[in-house]
Order: structure tokens, then sequence, then C-alpha cells
């Protein structure tokens, strides 16, 4: 089993209510996640601690159903995951007031992947890629939670 830390983090220009409004709604991270395909609720309750959920995930030819159980919830600054699946670990969505109309959002994964997929090696090229999809993951939230002006 090989390690590998990835995280990505982007500034908006909205409030951190405007930002947690869109990120606590689980169900609608298909709309901007790239690599994920369907979520289905485990758990009866569709937000907060203790959330459970299955996420069908899908990077280039590796398609894998992760179940994902909320691990950490305070509005307005964090949500935490577990989640077991072909590739393993934790992550954290965590949210930062810079001031009244600016967040930052920080999302850092910890991930575990079997040596069958190049140990060391493998998942550092595992986390390149991953990095590349979470960045276009966080334009696409941002394009979600931000209005154009003229």
């Amino acid at each position: 089993m090989s390690r590998t830390t990835i995280e990505v983090a982007t500034t908006y220009d909205v409030d951190a209510s405007t930002l947690w409004e869109e990120l606590r709604h689980i169900d609608r991270h298909v709309s901007w996640m790239m690599d994920a395909q369907s979520i289905t609720f485990r758990s009866t309750n569709v937000e907060g601690l203790g959330t459970q959920f299955v996420c069908r995930t899908r990077i280039g030819p590796f398609v894998t159903d992760d179940v994902l159980t909320i691990t950490e919830w305070e509005p307005l600054a964090t949500m935490g995951v577990d989640h077991r699946g072909l590739v393993s670990g934790s992550g954290h969505f965590v949210l930062s007031s810079l001031n009244d109309h600016q967040v930052r959002l920080v999302w850092r994964e910890q991930l575990v992947f079997p040596w069958w997929m190049g140990g060391p090696v493998g998942a550092w090229v595992a986390g390149r890629v991953l990095a590349v999809v979470w960045r276009g993951n966080l334009r696409r939230l941002g394009q979600r939670v931000t209005t154009v002006t003229p």
C-alpha cells in the first residue's frame, strides 16, 4: 500500500455562506465533480455528520464505487469524509473567510493506493492526475456559486 496527499485550493468571490450552501448538498457534487458519476445515499440523512453514500467514481479507465461517510461537519467551515473503495483514505473541505466577499476553499485528501496500482510511483502519478482533475472541479464549483455581473 502506498500513500499520497493531494491538496488543491482556490479563492472564490463569494461569502462563506454562499459557498457552503452549494457544498453542503452532497447530491449536487456530481454537477461539478468531473470524476463523480453518481451518488446514492445509504443513510436516511443526506447531509451532516454520519451521512453515508456511495459515489461511483471514474478517472479514465478506472471506475470504482467508493463508500463515503461524513466524519466532520461544521457549517461554513469544514466537511470531512472517510472513504473506502479501490482507493481509500480521508479528506476535508476547509473554508476560510478572507473578508465579507471572499472565501478560500482547500480540498485535501490523504489516499492509500493498493500495491497493484504501481506502489509509490503509481500513487505519485495518480496524485498528480487527481490534482489536475480536482482543480477543474473547483473551477466548476466556482461557476456554480459566482454570478457574472455586466
